[in-house]
């Protein structure tokens, strides 16, 4: 198996389990882990973590096999790794990405559709196409425009130059760059931390960032959006427990309802 799924308690953990190939991803690894992406779903988690087995998350497409002559790029992305990556990236609960060694090419893409990005100081991120004459995707153009910036999106496109851990979360690519030996405990506690609350409203939340994301919002249809969303949220149960604990000065008890 190159894709593994556990779950403990409301927490999906999937492992990208692959690591005599630095867990790049085959057809057939990008099927097991769409796969298991529906098992976790199907399951009713409230957070799913991904991770990378032995020396680094995933660098990227298994290019052994490639091609060039034969192979049609585009077709490729279009009909395997676009889709699973927004599968992860519309996953309908909080995921979290732990991230340790290489996230190169899809690896990185897989890794910045997780809602949470943590990373270990040893992490190498970027994009390394340009010493192979190809695109950086999986969205990675608009991963580094949104959140490096242009000037910085062009540079690490231009010079494929890696980023390590500590870069990555300084410039504000990734969330947190933690110690490697720390990197897992971290994301798996805050993973079941926000799995305990009110996941249900968080996942309107996400739908909202999204939107704002993907359609350009501005104040006033986000506005409209959150009082749409929290409409919807204040026929939930945790709503209801949520206020009744703020009123009766005790914790809430949220069950993601």
């Amino acid at each position: 198996m190159t894709v593994r799924l556990s779950v403990e308690g409301q927490v999906a953990e999937v492992l990208l389990d692959r690591p005599d190939k630095r867990n790049a991803l085959d057809d057939a690894m990008a099927a097991a882990l769409r796969g298991a992406l529906d098992e976790a779903e199907g399951a009713g988690v409230r957070a799913l973590v991904l991770r990378g087995a032995g020396k680094g998350f995933c660098a990227g497409r298994d290019l052994a096999g490639a091609n060039p002559a034969e192979e049609d790029a585009e077709a490729i992305l279009v009909k395997t790794f676009n889709p699973l990556i927004l599968r992860l990236a519309r996953f309908p609960v909080p995921t979290f990405a732990a991230v340790h060694g290489a996230a190169l090419g899809v690896g990185l893409g897989l890794a910045l559709a997780c809602d949470v990005v943590c990373v270990a100081e040893d992490a190498q991120i970027g994009s390394p196409f340009a010493r192979i004459g190809a695109v950086l995707d999986s969205g990675g153009h608009s991963h580094f425009v949104h959140r490096l910036g242009p000037h910085r999106a062009l540079e690490l496109i231009y010079t494929g130059r890696l980023l390590t851990g500590e870069e990555a979360a300084a410039w504000g690519l990734v969330n947190a760059c933690l110690p490697a030996g720390q990197l897992l405990e971290h994301v798996r506690a805050m993973a079941a931390t926000v799995a305990s609350g009110p996941t249900r409203a968080f996942r309107l939340s996400k739908s909202l960032v999204q939107d704002i994301d993907t359609k350009g919002w501005g104040l006033e249809a986000v506005l409209a959006a959150e009082a749409r969303a929290q409409g919807e949220a204040c026929r939930t149960a945790d709503y209801a427990e949520g206020i009744g604990a703020f009123q009766e000065r005790r914790q809430p008890h949220f069950v993601g309802r």
